[in-house]
């Protein structure tokens, strides 16, 4: 598994239901994993992907979109 994204959580559940959404299978986890989980939204998690799928990832979701110009 490789580093895709670090943020707030809720960010981050977001973005491992939209990495499922296009077969990619995603995993969240936490920065600090020795905080409490408290049910804080802004708690830093990273999402990580598996390396043979984050080139794909990285274009889904970093790219620029030329349909959008």
């Amino acid at each position: 598994m490789r580093q895709f994204f670090t943020g707030h959580v809720i960010k981050t559940e977001l973005l491992v239901e939209w990495l499922a959404k296009h077969g990619i299978e995603a995993r969240q986890e936490w920065v600090d994993p020795s905080a409490p989980d408290d049910g804080d939204l802004s708690r830093e998690a990273n999402v990580l992907v598996p390396e043979a799928d984050y080139d794909r990832a990285y274009q889904l979701f970093f790219a620029e979109r030329e349909d959008e110009i």
